[in-house]
């Protein structure tokens, strides 16, 4: 025999069960009598078999309402204690903004002012910042796992977001001190079609060809000579000299170290960073979030699209994703 019984059923069971009386399990459970007399009617019908006997005088539990009240009773709390864990998750996730990042974002404070601007409004809420890698563009947004995120344009299914510009910066090479271009103070990008690349992992969707510059190469293949999935690894791979790589003007510091140098480059595109939230989010806290992150960038001059004068590390900036 196959139930389907609600829990419902199993609650307005082990009221009328505790209180072996069906007036005073309706006011119990807020529910008229008749309704409730309907319900186990049909629970019973489930069941197969009577759970209780009336007369006048009394109600009695059958002997197969006795074998099935432990049980009930057990499922009944399991599901009570279900909804208060459910209602203590969703309770926390209305005071709680998890922000999504490969690593700070740096430039001057941002996220600190961001910060500030924020709490200010909403002085209850607890952000939490999650370091996501290179593999997820989106830095968990995409799953879920991030409320909102500081990511670099273009998103993998962009229809899917909505963002507040935060920088929008040149792109410069990096390269290993010893590479025969690092003695140029400039670089056009048509010197480097033939250099092998650092590329971000394949899950990274179209960001990895962005910083491929693929749309610059006039349909010629980038030669990749390693994938890097953190700050860590495409130090080391420039100082292995295995290749070049792009990146953000405003993160040039990150792998301007020992042996490493960057220049600017030209022809390609600036750099678009951004504070990108989910389209279908209509979460108040998200959406505040976005607005401290937009009031703060309208009043940051960003660096300019025209490469910087010094190749060395742009004034005015902080450390962030190697990106």
């Amino acid at each position: 025999m196959v139930m389907d019984v609600h829990g419902r059923d199993l609650r307005y069971f082990t009221a009328v069960a505790e209180e072996l009386h069906f007036t005073r399990a309706a006011e119990r459970l807020y529910v008229s009598q008749p309704a409730l007399s309907k319900q186990i009617r049909m629970l019973e019908k489930q069941v197969g078999a009577a759970l209780f006997e009336r007369d006048r005088r009394a109600v009695r539990l059958t002997e197969v309402g006795a074998a099935l009240l432990p049980h009930a009773r057990r499922m009944v709390a399991e599901w009570e204690a279900a909804r208060e864990t459910v209602a203590k998750v969703l309770a926390e996730r209305a005071t709680a903004l998890v922000v999504g990042m490969s690593t700070s974002p740096g430039r001057g404070g941002m996220l600190p002012a961001i910060r500030s601007r924020f709490t200010a409004e909403h002085p209850g809420t607890r952000l939490r910042v999650r370091q996501v890698t290179w593999d997820d563009s989106t830095a968990g947004l995409a799953d879920g796992t991030s409320d909102v995120a500081f990511v670099w344009l273009p998103l993998p299914e962009q229809e899917r977001y909505r963002w507040v510009p935060v920088a929008e910066e040149p792109r410069l090479v990096a390269m290993a001190e010893t590479h025969p271009l690092a003695d140029r103070g400039s670089i056009d990008f048509t010197d480097l079609l033939d250099e092998p690349f650092l590329a971000l992992p394949d899950s990274a969707g179209p960001l990895r060809d962005y910083w491929l510059a693929t749309e610059s190469r006039g349909g010629k293949p980038a030669v990749i000579g390693a994938e890097v999935a953190s700050t860590e690894e495409t130090y080391e791979a420039l100082a292995a000299e295995l290749g070049v790589v792009l990146l953000a003007a405003g993160n040039a510091p990150l792998v301007s170290l020992g042996g490493v140098v960057t220049r600017p480059v030209h022809g390609v595109s600036p750099s678009r960073f951004v504070l990108a939230r989910r389209a279908d989010d209509r979460r108040p806290l998200v959406h505040a979030y976005a607005r401290a992150a937009e009031s703060l960038s309208a009043g940051i001059r960003t660096p300019s699209t025209s490469p910087p004068r010094s190749a060395a590390r742009p004034r005015g900036t902080n450390s962030g994703t190697t990106r």
